[in-house]
């Protein structure tokens, strides 16, 4: 009896190769950046298995070109570049890895607001052109973080992870969900208000961005929104490029709307909006929120294991919902 074929889109770390190679055939594309999408419907039209990251995008095309397919794993929580409508309509199962990058993203963006609020990107800058002319009492203030008010959009495994963060930094924490459905007495008892999100905007010394990308949450933070923040407040985006308008976000942090930002994700990645790239009031990564040896090997390892456990005919270990 043949074994079954997977085809893996990047190169991943050893571990989940050997969790792949032990029950499969496996396809690795091995090109620099995203495999071609022809030659991604070209591999995939006698596999069983799809091992995927969020740079590619399987919708009903590419999952036309797969009739055998049975599995997508997506080495990524989000899930945003998968049509889960056209994989249910074939018998295609979707799951992502969550979990297992939620520390690590949650302690970046705590390295974001840190960055953003103490300005240490901005001084690094300053060093390595030679502009440093030594220390003085007023020289590149930032702002304390203790006694601040930080507000989480969003409040599912990595919003409550990096609220669980702040008591460290003494900051008080108020969220806000789009999901009715959301923690709430536990949040509560934990000293985590809940409060609508334009109450949160308008009060909170530095927002914190934690939602899925939906046509709900596309452009959540417009201009508009801007407007309602805090005065020197400071935004902060780890979760997906498209819930921010890039180019009101410029024009608050231009004309003192907000006091900074810090992002990892981007609307069109990898390009990043060039009034962004101007301003010093920002800081770019490029989007490492789970960019750690131990946490990807950890996502990748995790994706392998659920082609394996679907392949098995066993239920997957960590299922995206359909609905």
């Amino acid at each position: 009896m043949s074994r079954p074929c997977v085809l893996v889109t990047r190169r991943i770390p050893g571990s989940a190769q050997a969790i792949l190679s032990s029950a499969c055939e496996v396809d690795l594309y091995t090109g620099d950046g995203s495999i071609p999408r022809e030659e991604l419907k070209r591999r995939l039209a006698n596999k069983d298995a799809l091992v995927c990251l969020l740079t590619e995008r399987i919708d009903a095309d590419v999952l036309d070109a797969a009739p055998a397919l049975r599995v997508v794993a997506n080495v990524a929580v989000g899930f945003d570049n998968i049509d889960r409508a056209a994989a249910r309509a074939r018998g295609v199962i979707v799951t992502n890895t969550p979990d297992v990058l939620t520390d690590a993203t949650a302690d970046l963006t705590w390295g974001l607001l840190l960055a953003a609020m103490r300005r240490i990107a901005e001084g690094d800058r300053l060093i390595r052109s030679g502009q440093w002319k030594g220390w003085a009492l007023d020289f590149h203030l930032g702002s304390d973080l203790r006694s601040k008010q930080l507000g989480v959009v969003g409040f599912g495994r990595i919003g409550r992870a990096v609220a669980a963060r702040a008591d460290v930094f003494g900051m008080a924490v108020v969220y806000s969900t789009l999901d009715a459905d959301a923690p709430g007495a536990g949040a509560e008892a934990a000293g985590r208000r809940r409060v609508a999100l334009d109450h949160l905007l308008s009060t909170s010394d530095v927002v914190t961005l934690h939602v899925p990308l939906t046509p709900q949450t596309r452009h959540l933070i417009n201009r508009q929104s801007l407007a309602s923040m805090k005065r020197g407040a400071y935004l902060i985006n780890t979760s997906r490029g498209p819930v921010v308008d890039e180019e009101a976000l410029a024009w608050a942090l231009r004309e003192g709307v907000i006091g900074g930002a810090a992002l990892d994700v981007y609307e069109r990645e990898p390009v990043v909006h060039p009034d962004l790239l101007s301003l010093e009031n920002v800081v770019l990564a490029p989007h490492i929120g789970s960019a750690t040896v131990e946490t990807r090997s950890a996502m990748a390892d995790l994706a392998a294991r659920n082609v394996l456990a679907v392949l098995g005919g066993h239920p997957p270990l960590t299922p995206v919902p359909f609905d």
